[in-house]
């Protein structure tokens, strides 16, 4: 019975995810856009011969950031702005299978982001990444966590207006400084310092180093990627409140 209802709750969740318009245009779109245009233009000013070699992992890093706190943190703070958290309370569907259901979600969707990129990739020049793509699997499922867990947090402690705008300015903040389209050595000194401490950052920077080179995880920023993984999802489950 439980699984039957989680499946159900799944199956809502995803068909909600495709009818907001506005979650296609985050999760889908922009990453899109941000690949070909910086291809295209050449604006990553990169060493490397092909800018896309750059840009791929970090857009990749930039979808995760997109649907798991943009789209998961705007959406369920609605929820909970207009009941729908309380109510799905008393149904046999329990809070942790709510968020079981958000969880596959979003990785439903991150899948086929990452899809779609790939193909855009191969389709620009990418090389094709073979099996270095396995540890990037799993830095990009260490970022899900950490991104959710802020997006979670943003829902569960403003009032839905208020993190849609905090969600969406510090979406754009971590773009510019995630070093997603341009290397980060590209900000002055102490802006790349503060940037490397930043989920975003350390995100794209792990990743591309993986699926770049094929070595072993980069320490310093798997440290921090795995701090703000541990330390968003702990702060989220205590500060969440259920109801505005």
């Amino acid at each position: 019975m439980r699984g039957a209802t989680l499946a159900a709750q799944t199956r809502v969740e995803l068909l909600l995810t495709v009818r907001r318009a506005e979650s296609l245009v985050v999760t889908l779109g922009i990453p899109v856009g941000v690949l070909v245009f910086f291809a295209k233009v050449d604006a990553a000013n990169t060493t490397l011969k092909d800018p896309v070699t750059f840009l791929v992992p970090g857009v990749l890093a930039l979808a995760v950031m997109s649907t798991a706190m943009v789209s998961l943190g705007i959406a369920t703070g609605y929820e909970r702005r207009y009941g729908v958290l309380k109510r799905l309370g008393s149904t046999p569907l329990s809070r942790g299978g709510l968020l079981a259901a958000k969880t596959v979600n979003v990785l439903v969707i991150e899948v086929i982001q990452a899809a779609v990129l790939v193909v855009v990739g191969l389709a620009l020049g990418w090389p094709a990444p073979g099996a270095r793509l396995v540890p990037a699997v799993a830095l990009l499922l260490a970022g899900t966590v950490a991104f959710a867990g802020i997006g979670m947090l943003l829902a569960g402690t403003l009032r839905a207006e208020a993190n849609l705008a905090v969600a969406n300015a510090l979406f754009l903040v971590l773009l510019f400084f995630g070093g997603m389209a341009y290397p980060l050595s590209r900000l002055p000194a102490a802006m790349e310092v503060v940037a490397r401490a930043l989920p975003a950052a350390a995100l794209a920077e792990s990743v591309r180093d993986v699926l770049e080179t094929g070595h072993a995880f980069p320490v310093g920023s798997v440290l921090v990627l795995g701090a703000w993984a541990v330390g968003a999802p702990l702060a989220a489950a205590r500060w969440f409140r259920w109801e505005e």
